[in-house]
Order: C-alpha cells, then structure tokens, then sequence
C-alpha cells in the first residue's frame, strides 16, 4: 500500500488530501502512478498534468523516473509561488 497526499490547490481541485492505494503491478515509477491516477477523470488529468508540479517520494523531490514501492509516502505539491 502507497500513501499518497496532495497539497494547497491539488488538494482544493482534487477534492482530496490523503489516500491509501493498492498499486497495480505495472506502477513501479512516479510517471506511471501519475498517469494512473490521471486516468480518473479530467480534473486529475489537468491537475496533476501541469509539468510545474512538483513530487516528492518519502519527503524528498524526485524526477518522474523515481521508483515507487509499497510502504512509502508519494506528495503532490503545486507550483510554488513568491518573492
């Protein structure tokens, strides 16, 4: 099992904090959980779509290419903005 959190307007826009999901066994990376879970319908899509949104594997930032394995944490955080 994979706990997975999204962030600020990911949160807002997804209708969702914090998740529990089994994942299928063809997720073994952060783009393909993010192309699965982009499947649910078209705000997942567009939301988790944007190229500035940034993902973080057990509180680190990782690249799409980042495996993914049972037990850890994956967060979704929007762009950040600020001066």
């Amino acid at each position: 099992m994979v706990q997975l959190r999204f962030f600020a307007s990911l949160r807002e826009t997804l209708g969702v904090g914090d998740e529990q999901v089994v994942l299928p066994d063809d997720i073994t990376d952060i783009s393909a959980l993010t192309g699965w879970l982009q499947e649910r319908n078209d705000i997942w899509h567009t939301a988790l779509g944007d190229s500035r949104v940034h993902v973080a594997v057990n509180q680190v930032l990782v690249k799409p290419d980042c495996a993914v394995n049972d037990g850890d944490e994956v967060a979704w955080f929007p762009p950040v903005t600020g001066g």
